[in-house]
């Protein structure tokens, strides 16, 4: 299916200007009319033009409710004495439609019937305009910043492009800033139309058609064939809608086109879908202006609300959100953030910069006052007309203070490596930079980053830096001085403190320091290999791991045995190995689901291990190692990622003995983990020491969406529609078990209801979000709508069957049957003689060659 057609055609220039209140703004300073707002608007053609347009403002004042003839204005711009049109927004107007249209006998009148036989779509066009005109200006300021970016130093798209993404609510591709630097913008462009996401603020501004926010309008677009299941976008569904409403009105003398106001030196820059005909029927352009609504200021919020900022950094940037609007559009206007210092009152200028997400302060006006510890600052700003308090944010200044290496990073720096290390001080808002020196006096910048308000961590590149002193120099801004900090880089190779391991297991853990340059490690003939090097207060911790089991199966509890490590580098070094007991095991002999009887669960799991979130799991284990549990021994179950977990045990009634050796376990996962658990889950014993089994798998753990109803037409062609609550927890639906033709559900759905595939059978088949590879059955029996009426056949009149009279053979046919007309009937009717008669004269008459052929 064909997508929407792009706004990329040029249109005419729309001039506008509002007031209120004796003051003036031009259109793209106002996000909302009032009753009362005077409106001039003067469309911008070019000296030679030539089509004559008419110009014509009309307001509407709901669905069902057609506006008045004295709600129309019109102006011939043709006119010599032409200098604008002027209207005044009356009581009880909702919208405003602005329509350039080509001069012809009746326009006019033409476009007044028009609007008010079908008021309901041109109100629903000018909220889809306006949603859709929002939602470009965010598209365009996204492109436009990455393509700046680009074009600058493509290196800064990695850091900037997620700034960006927040500022404006829009949803980008992570991938992209995988590729390498000069790949990233074109591969951040692609797919403009899809990059709009849901936006609260925009849809609130502008009024709802019905019952309903404009996103519940704008989802239902997505549920059509036209939008082909694949657009989330607000921005296409409008795009969408737009163009199903003003085709309606299509006639053979007029076409009715969308134009898109594009905001640009306060004018409405208008672009087209179809380039505009002069010909029948000849096109109609409709433009939207705000609606007609109280005024809804920017939600806008820090991103933290605690941090403080260095108001002497001349690059001071807060970082804020919820309202992408205000870095996208110019409706918020005299922006300034408002603090009072010493006595005095500052209100410093600030500017909306989506690249670096959120406003950039001007610090000039407060002329070298240096603000106190922790002020308050507040935003504050006008919304079109209406004046605006936002968010507050804590400044203050620099001062001088004592910086100290964190005391876990007292020997934290070797040379030949990158590290990182921490430095404190009371307060490090106002940090500017940190550089380093070497003992051989090289100096070179370091990179570093805010970790607390009183902490900086800083990344040092050590490896070809030479042991012995080294200082950092910690530069705040505002302050003349920097910060000398004196520290040591240590040049000593690794130290391998020990390598413990437990009986039969093979796997051990290798403790010592600079553990990244150990190779491998033998024990006995056992090869172990490094894995994830970890560092903890100086100490280094590197697992290590053999594919000889059978060698490692042979250590046995209380040895002392000695290994080799083989470093990188090829030397080699002497180790102490511990032999610690066999740690717990436990088997899994058996487990049941018990499902919630209460729940209107209507998906049959095809996979005995997917474990309903709203049952409970009952799961015997048998002890191994030792062969008995004790009372104190709990199992451990959690999530593949050991973000959710708990503790089963005897004293709390969820672990019971069966007898010396068996037990069963129960779980509850809605108690245990709450409503955002889910995936593959994990059990382990630990025992009274606190020694821990390794994980073994349990179940898969998934949570369900409750479907209602699923309705289908009658043709099969055309989609079904699903109702139920919790929609987003579906992957995908499908109208087949082999999932032919599946339908992906978009991430995060917010709504009710689902556009899905007409089932091959009665049945539809979903993958839960929680458990992709596995297809389930839908227990919900499709209510297919009646096949239509078939329309009625024409009479026939009635026929006399007729015999012919000569059989094949040439002889009379003994049941011949003469045809009856109704003068014949009327004459011999009640004359059985006269009809005999009659057949006999007739046989006779009848010639031979009269057969059928």
């Amino acid at each position: 299916m064909a997508d929407p057609a792009p706004f990329d055609l040029q249109g005419p220039t729309l001039e506008i200007k509002v007031t209120r209140g004796g003051m003036s703004l031009p259109i793209t300073q106002v996000p909302n009319l009032s009753v009362g707002d005077r409106i001039w608007i003067h469309p911008d053609f070019p000296a030679t033009q030539a089509a004559h347009y008419l110009l014509i403002g009309a307001f509407l004042r709901g669905t069902t409710n057609p506006p008045p003839d004295n709600w129309f204005f019109k102006a011939e711009t043709w006119d010599k004495k032409f200098t604008g049109l002027n209207i005044t927004v009356p009581e009880g107007a909702q919208q405003v439609i602005i329509f350039l249209a080509p001069e012809t006998g009746g326009d006019f009148k033409t476009l007044i019937n028009a609007v008010k036989g079908r008021p309901g779509s041109f109100v629903r066009a000018s909220q889809d305009l306006n949603q859709a005109s929002l939602d470009r200006t965010r598209l365009d300021t996204y492109l436009a910043a990455v393509r700046q970016i680009n074009s600058q130093d493509p290196t800064k798209l990695k850091d900037a492009t997620p700034l960006l993404a927040r500022s404006l609510s829009v949803q980008f591709d992570d991938k992209c800033l995988q590729q390498q630097p000069d790949l990233q913008a074109s591969c951040l462009t692609a797919k403009q139309d899809s990059l709009i996401l849901d936006d609260g603020h925009s849809q609130s501004i502008v009024s709802a058609l019905t019952n309903g926010s404009a996103g519940d309008l704008a989802l239902e677009a997505s549920y059509t064939a036209q939008a082909n299941y694949g657009y989330y976008s607000p921005y296409i569904s409008s795009v969408m809608d737009i163009a199903r409403i003003l085709d309606s009105f299509h006639t053979a003398q007029y076409q009715y086109i969308p134009g898109l106001a594009s905001f640009h030196n306060g004018n409405y820059e208008l672009k087209l879908n179809a380039p505009p005909s002069f010909h029948n029927p000849k096109s109609v352009i409709v433009v939207a202006l705000p609606p007609v609504e109280g005024s809804q200021p920017p939600p806008l919020h820090p991103i933290d609300e605690k941090q403080a900022f260095c108001a002497e950094k001349k690059d001071l940037v807060l970082p804020v959100d919820g309202a992408p609007l205000v870095f996208s559009t110019p409706y918020a206007h005299n922006l300034a953030l408002h603090l009072t210092s010493d006595g005095k009152s500052f209100d410093l200028p600030l500017t909306p910069d989506a690249i670096h997400g959120g406003f950039q302060v001007d610090t000039k006006p407060l002329g070298g006052t240096v603000p106190g510890p922790n002020t308050e600052a507040s935003v504050k700003g006008v919304w079109g007309f209406s004046p605006f308090d936002g968010p507050k944010f804590h400044l203050q200044g620099a001062r001088e203070q004592k910086w100290e290496l964190a005391s876990t990073d007292q020997s934290a720096l070797v040379v030949g490596r990158d590290d990182t290390i921490h430095l404190e001080a009371e307060d490090a808002s106002c940090v500017d930079s940190v550089e380093f020196k070497d003992a051989s006096g090289k100096e070179a910048k370091a990179d570093w980053k805010l970790s607390k308000p009183n902490q900086l961590e800083v990344k040092l590149a050590l490896k070809d830096a030479k042991p012995g002193e080294l200082t950092l120099v910690v530069k705040q801004a505002g302050l003349e001085k920097p910060e000398p900090i004196a520290m040591k880089a240590y040049a000593e190779a690794g130290h391998l403190e020990s390598f413990t391991i437990h009986a039969g297991d093979p796997n051990g853990l290798l403790k010592g320091s600079r553990l990244d340059e150990v190779a491998s490690l033998t024990v006995k003939g056992a090869k172990f290999e490094p894995g994830s090097l970890s560092s903890s207060e100086g100490s280094d911790e590197l697992p290590m791991l053999t594919k000889d089991t059978k060698a490692a199966e042979g250590f046995t509890a209380g040895q002392s045995l000695d290994a080799t490590a083989t470093l990188k580098d090829g030397r080699t070094q002497s180790v102490s190995v511990t032999v610690d007991a066999s740690r717990p095991r436990i088997a899994l002999i058996g487990k049941n689901i018990e499902a919630d009887n209460s729940a209107n669960d209507n998906i049959q799991l095809a996979n005995q291990d997917e474990l309903p979130q709203n049952s409970k799991l009952v799961f015997s284990i048998k002890a191994q190692s030792p062969n008995s549990f004790k009372r104190e021994d709990k199992v451990e179950v959690a999530t593949e990622d050991n973000s959710y977990s708990t503790v089963l045990s005897m004293g709390e009634g969820t672990l019971t003995l069966q007898d010396a050796s068996t037990a069963l376990a129960t779980l509850d996962p809605a108690k245990a983990f709450g409503s955002s658990a889910f995936g593959p889950l994990r059990f382990r014993i630990v025992d009274a020491s606190g020694d821990k089994g390794d994980w073994q798998p349990l179940a898969t753990l998934v949570r369900l969406p409750q479907f209602k109803t699923l309705n289908c037409p009658y043709d099969t062609t055309q989609p079904c529609k699903l109702t139920g609550s919790n929609l987003f927890l579906v992957g995908s639906v499908a109208g087949d078990q082999q999932f032919s033709h599946p339908v992906q559900v978009p991430d995060g759905f917010p709504g009710g209801s689902l556009p899905v595939p007409h089932p091959a059978g009665s049945q539809l088949f979903v993958k839960l979000r929680d458990d992709p590879s596995v297809v389930n059955q839908v227990t919900l029996t499709a209510v297919v709508a009646p096949a239509p009426a078939p329309a009625a056949a024409p009479a026939q009149p009635s026929v006399t069957p007729v015999n012919p009279s000569i059989a094949p053979d040439g002889k009379p046919r003994p049941d011949y049957t003469q045809p009856s007309n109704n003068s014949s009937s009327n004459s011999t009717s009640g004359s059985p003689t006269n009809n005999a008669a009659s057949n006999s004269t007739n046989n006779a008459a009848t010639p031979s060659t009269t057969q059928p052929q």
